[in-house]
């Protein structure tokens, strides 16, 4: 039982979910985020993916900042592969 739930998503803090959904929703690291919450996708699998650190996806999820010019294709590519519509 302990192996399950460290292979578990641990889910998002309420603090984080309140900065997220209390950030502007037209700013591209902020429906990241709210995808990401909404579809349990862990912080750290996005950082992966696009190759920068976990805080600076929170950075973006809270939309404290922009990602790159350079980064704007790869973060509109990953919301699409996460499934927004």
């Amino acid at each position: 039982m302990m192996n399950e739930r460290r292979n578990k998503p641990r889910g998002y803090a309420y603090q984080m979910v309140q900065q997220i959904r209390s950030a502007d929703p037209m700013h591209i690291g902020v429906k990241l985020g709210c995808l990401c919450v909404e579809k349990n996708i862990p912080v750290a699998q996005v950082a992966r993916d696009l190759r920068v650190s976990r805080l600076t996806i929170y950075s973006w999820f809270t939309g404290k900042f922009y990602p790159r010019p350079e980064k704007m294709a790869e973060v509109q590519d990953l919301l699409i592969r996460y499934g927004l519509k």
